[in-house]
C-alpha cells in the first residue's frame, strides 16, 4: 500500500486568508508542530515575496525538524530574465532548503492574457525555471496552476505544460484547482487522462470556493494522486484550501491508506485550535472531525442511544482524532441527558432516581423562559448540585443598587453599584465604581466577598454576551446574558434572564461566583 504524502501550506497559503497575519514566531511554532503531527512537506512561504518569509528561513535553520521537508514556493522566471538572473529564483535557493516548489501556468488563457507571453515562451519559461532549480537542490515539485481550468480550455496544451515539467526533471507534478470550481467527477476523469500520458508522480492542491476542495482531492487520491496539499482548518485565500484536519482522518479511517500514525491523528483536534489561536481567529465549531461540535449530541433520542452503541449515532471514536464526546442540555434533552452529565460531574444518577425527573422538568421550564444550558454548563451544573444536596448557599443578597450617571461636563456616563448581602460571617455592604453598571456590580460583590472567599481573587471575565430573546416586545424584552469565566486552571459558563438586564447579569454573576467557591470546595474534599 503506497503511503499519502501530505504537504501542508498553512505558512503560505494558509497565510493569505483575510484577517489573518502570522508573526516570524507564529510561523516557526506552527512548523514545529506540524513537523509533531507527521506531515512531510511544510511550505514556509514565498522568500521571495516579503521580508517576512525572508526572516522566517533564516530563523527555522536553527530548529530540527524531525520528520517534515522545509519547502520555499515561488513562480517560474521573469519572461526578461535568465534563471540564472532572475531574482525570484535567487531568492528560493538562497532560502537554502531542500524542496522547492515552483508554479507555473497551465492554461492558456493564464499565459497569453495575464503573463502576456506566447504559448511557447510559456513552455521555455517552465523548462528553464525547473531544470535550473533540479540542477541546484535536491528536489523540485511543480505546481500547475489553474490545471483543470486549463485542461477543459485547452486540453493539448495543458498536457504540453506538464509534458514540459516532466523533461525537466521535477519529482512531482501537482494538479491545481486554483479557482476551486471543478466538480470531483471532473478532477477524477481529468487525473485520469493525464496518467495515461506521463509517468512522474501526480499530486492535488484544491481550492474550496465551490465547497468541494475535500471531496476533490479525495477523489484525486482515488485516481492515483499521492501527493496532497492542504492548510489546517482549510485556511486560505477566498474560501480556503483543502482542510487538512478533515482531509487526513478520511485519509486515513475511511479511505484507509497511510498518511500519519495512530497515535498522531490523536494530535489533530489540538493542533486544530492551536493554529486557530496563533491565527486570532474563533475556531469552528462546527468543523468535521475537530470541531468542538462534531460530537455533539443535543437530541433526547441521540443521548439515549449513543450511550448504548457510541457508533449508532458517531461515525468514529472521537478519541481517535483527539476529540471528545459531548451532550448538550437544552429543551430537547431526554433523561439519558440528565444522567451522562451528572456522571461528568461525578454524580452516579440513574433513570430511575428521583432527582433526574426534577432536574429535566427545571430545564425545560428554564429554557422555556429563556435560558440555554447548552451554552451555560457551569449554571447546569451548580443546579445538578443543589438537587443533589452538594451545594450549600454561601451568600444571599439583600439588596443591590446601580447608579448610571452623566452630568453635563462629564466625557462619558459613569456607574456606581452597592450592594447589600448575607454571608455566615454577617451582613456586608459595600460600594464600587465601574466602567458599566454590569462591571460596577461586578466589582462590588467581589468587594464584598474576597475578604472571606480569597479564591475568588483568581476569577477572571473572559467574555459577556448579550441576546434579546423576544425582540417584538421592544424595550420590555427579556434579556439572556452568557458569562465566561475562568481561572488559571479553567474556564466555565453561566448564564441568567431577566426582562431587565442588570437583573439577568447579577444571575450569571451569582452563578459564576459561586461555581468557583463550589470547584474550590470539591478540591479541598480528603479522597
Amino acid at each position: 500500500m503506497n503511503k499519502i504524502i501530505i504537504y501542508d501550506t498553512t505558512l503560505r497559503d494558509g497565510a493569505q486568508t483575510e484577517g489573518v497575519s502570522f508573526s516570524v514566531d507564529d510561523k516557526l511554532r506552527i512548523a514545529r508542530r506540524l513537523d509533531q503531527l507527521g506531515v512531510d512537506y511544510i511550505e514556509g512561504g514565498w522568500p521571495g515575496a516579503n521580508l517576512k518569509d525572508i526572516e522566517f528561513f533564516e530563523r527555522i535553520k536553527h530548529i530540527k525538524l524531525t520528520h517534515a521537508r522545509l519547502t520555499a514556493f515561488g513562480s517560474t522566471r521573469h519572461r526578461a530574465q535568465t534563471a540564472k538572473s532572475d531574482p525570484n529564483l535567487q531568492s528560493l535557493l538562497l532560502a537554502d532548503v531542500p524542496v522547492i516548489t515552483l508554479f507555473g501556468k497551465s492554461w492558456d488563457l493564464h499565459a497569453e492574457q495575464v503573463l502576456g507571453v506566447t504559448l511557447p515562451e510559456n513552455l521555455e519559461l517552465i523548462y528553464d525555471s525547473l531544470s535550473y532549480l533540479v540542477s541546484k537542490v535536491d528536489e523540485v515539485i511543480y505546481d500547475a496552476e489553474h490545471f483543470f481550468d486549463g485542461y477543459k480550455a485547452n486540453p493539448e496544451y495543458a498536457l504540453q505544460t506538464l509534458k514540459t515539467a516532466e523533461s525537466a526533471g521535477v519529482k512531482c507534478l501537482v494538479l491545481c484547482d486554483t479557482n476551486g470550481g471543478t466538480l470531483p467527477d471532473e478532477v477524477g476523469h481529468i487525473i485520469n487522462q493525464v496518467k495515461a500520458e506521463l509517468s512522474t508522480p501526480l499530486g492535488i492542491h484544491t481550492h474550496n470556493d465551490a465547497g468541494l476542495a475535500v471531496a476533490s482531492s479525495l477523489t484525486a487520491i482515488k485516481y492515483g494522486a499521492r501527493h496532497i496539499h492542504g492548510t489546517i482548518n482549510g485556511y486560505g485565500e477566498r474560501c480556503g484550501n483543502a482542510n487538512l484536519c478533515v482531509l487526513i482522518p478520511n485519509i486515513k479511517l475511511k479511505l484507509r491508506q497511510d498518511c500519519i500514525s495512530d497515535e498522531q491523528l490523536t494530535q489533530l483536534t489540538e493542533l486544530s485550535w492551536f493554529v486557530s489561536e496563533l491565527a486570532n481567529l474563533r475556531h469552528q465549531s462546527h468543523q468535521p472531525y475537530v470541531g468542538e461540535s462534531a460530537f455533539a449530541h443535543k437530541g433526547g433520542v441521540h443521548v439515549s442511544a449513543v450511550q448504548k452503541v457510541a457508533h449508532s449515532y458517531e461515525h468514529i471514536r472521537p478519541e481517535l482524532v483527539g476529540n471528545k464526546r459531548k451532550v448538550l442540555i437544552s429543551d430537547q434533552s431526554g433523561q439519558g441527558a440528565i444522567v451522562y452529565k451528572a456522571r461528568e460531574y461525578g454524580l452516579d444518577l440513574t433513570k430511575n432516581t428521583p432527582e433526574v425527573q426534577q432536574l429535566l422538568a427545571e430545564v425545560k421550564q428554564r429554557e422555556l423562559d429563556g435560558f440555554q444550558f447548552e451554552g451555560a454548563e457551569g449554571s447546569f451544573e451548580l443546579m445538578v448540585k443543589k438537587a443533589k444536596g452538594l451545594h450549600k448557599k454561601l451568600f444571599e443578597l439583600i439588596g443591590f443598587r446601580v447608579i448610571v450617571e452623566r452630568r453635563e461636563h462629564d466625557r462619558e456616563a459613569w456607574a456606581e453599584a452597592t450592594i447589600k448581602i448575607r454571608t455566615p460571617q454577617g451582613v456586608e455592604q459595600t460600594a464600587a465604581d465601574g466602567d458599566g453598571p454590569v462591571d460596577a456590580l461586578n466589582c462590588a460583590l467581589r468587594k464584598a466577598l474576597e475578604k472571606f472567599y480569597p479564591a475568588i481573587k483568581e476569577v477572571k471575565l473572559i467574555d459577556y454576551k448579550v441576546r434579546i430573546i423576544n425582540e417584538h416586545e421592544g424595550t420590555g424584552a427579556r434579556t439572556r446574558v452568557l458569562l465566561e469565566s475562568g481561572d488559571e486552571e479553567s474556564s466555565w459558563n453561566t448564564v441568567g434572564v431577566s426582562a431587565n438586564i442588570i437583573e439577568a447579569s447579577w444571575q450569571a454573576l451569582v452563578d459564576s461566583i459561586e461555581y468557583k467557591l463550589l470547584k474550590e470546595e470539591m478540591q479541598q474534599e480528603p479522597e
